[in-house]
């Protein structure tokens, strides 16, 4: 199930909010087109950082809908397909297998397995389109935090910058607070990945808000 034409607003809160990381997703999936849309995002919960990725080094990304706080994110229109396929490419697995997203949409949250990017939360819709994040089956107080690598934080800079919603300061301030990040990464070091262009005031349009449940 999916929303309306077969498509879902993929909840971005790591370095697939960075369009250009996610393109390196969706040129390995079976559509690869572009989202058709990307917005702003603003959710109710935590992003935290922790297990070891392969890829960046350090700890990876997670969001926990029933924390206290505010999350930055962004929303990007893609077919469920291209959903299925991220989740499988996040677990390291060959495209290719359409998931059921039914019980995620009805009820706001599916366990599709035992994997750290297997559960699929539905925090709400946009345009009557639903709203769709990964993230692990535990809890924030449940999972040693690990600090995120500096490759892994700059993408998120950069996809929140390039939504325009947020000033530079304002995403610095948040990355450097998530748990993981907090105690070893200061705004300061946050903000001087971002180059000096996009240290500019936000222009984009207000970000959509959705609170879980």
């Amino acid at each position: 199930m999916s929303g309306e034409d077969g498509f879902v607003w993929y909840a971005a809160y790591g370095s697939n909010t960075h369009r250009a990381r996610l393109r390196t997703y969706l040129v390995r999936c079976r559509e690869t087109d572009e989202p058709r849309q990307s917005r702003a995002l603003e959710l109710g919960g935590a992003v935290y950082f922790a297990t070891e990725s392969p890829v960046w080094g350090g700890g990876r990304g997670f969001y926990d809908p029933e924390a206290g706080g505010k999350v930055l994110a962004r929303a990007h229109l893609v077919t469920a397909g291209q959903f299925s396929d991220i989740l499988a490419l996040e677990m390291y697995r060959e495209p290719g297998t359409d998931l059921d997203l039914s019980e995620a949409v009805t009820s706001g949250r599916a366990e599709l397995g035992p994997g750290r990017y297997e559960t699929v939360v539905c925090p709400g819709r946009i345009d009557g389109v639903p709203l769709v994040a990964l993230t692990a089956p535990w809890a924030v107080d449940e999972v040693e935090l690990r600090e995120p690598a500096e490759a892994y934080v700059r993408h998120i800079a950069a996809g929140l910058r390039e939504s325009g919603a947020w000033a530079a300061e304002e995403i610095a301030d948040y990355v450097a607070a998530c748990p993981g990040a907090a105690g070893r990464w200061t705004a300061e070091a946050v903000l001087a990945l971002m180059p000096e262009a996009e240290r500019k005031d936000g222009e984009g349009d207000a970000p959509d808000s959705h609170t879980f449940g």
